[in-house]
């Protein structure tokens, strides 16, 4: 006889754990990205260790902060939406409880099941708990997940922080070797999170890997020929 296998996960809670993810590895990409383009401009118009460190540093407090800010922003709104249409969904259920009834099971006919089964299914949510239902069914939320936003304004700077620290150390290296080096450990670096961010999002991994090494590429060797005018030009 089959053994009955254990519940799985709530499937909204594992998707907000992959977006959470994923956002914390675009996070960390754009940390390196930022940082070792600012790193390796200034490298290529001098060679004062301290002039470097100090612009890296910026452009890391800088990038965190906006990162911070940006997503702080991003996620308040999106969370007082979401909560605003389950104001209006709460409100129709206390206004109409039928008519609500009726919608919820004509979402389930709309997915196969037939008209009884549909009915029945409507019925039994409703009863156990009619506002989670009607808010998953009808708005894809569950009320008991809505993002944080300063939750993902921390987590979204702290990414940024943990990618721009490879470059940012990795020009302190000596001199002769410091340019090379930093490309070198910052190509290496995307490489690892655009495959992870691809695996993450279900996406080909080589066409997303070879985009990020060769938007980082660019950015750095742009940095670093206008850093070079720059410095000869000064």
């Amino acid at each position: 006889m089959a053994v009955a296998q254990p519940i799985e996960p709530h499937a909204v809670g594992v998707a907000t754990r992959l977006n959470w993810l994923r956002a914390g590895v675009l996070g960390a990409n754009d940390g390196i990205v930022s940082v070792a383009g600012i790193v390796v401009g200034v490298a290529a118009a001098t060679s004062n260790s301290t002039a470097i460190l100090t612009a890296g540093v910026a452009g890391l407090a800088a990038g965190a902060v906006s990162m911070a800010l940006g997503e702080y922003v991003s996620v308040s709104t999106q969370r007082d939406s979401e909560r605003a249409l389950l104001e209006v969904e709460r409100r129709e259920l206390e206004e109409q409880p039928e008519a609500e009834l009726a919608e919820l099971a004509a979402i389930y006919r709309a997915k196969g099941l037939s008209a009884a089964t549909a009915q029945a299914v409507a019925e039994e949510l409703t009863a156990r708990d009619a506002f989670t239902a009607h808010a998953e069914a009808e708005l894809g939320i569950d009320p008991d997940e809505l993002t944080n936003p300063l939750h993902a304004a921390l987590s979204s700077a702290l990414s940024f922080t943990l990618g721009a620290l490879l470059p940012l150390l990795a020009i302190l290296t000596p001199q002769a070797i410091r340019v090379p080096l930093t490309m070198g450990a910052v190509l290496a670096a995307l490489a690892l999170t655009g495959a992870v961010g691809a695996r993450l999002g279900q996406a080909p991994v080589a066409r997303a890997t070879v985009r990020v090494l060769a938007g980082g590429a660019l950015a750095m060797s742009t940095t670093y020929v206008i850093g070079h005018l720059v410095g000869v030009a000064v």
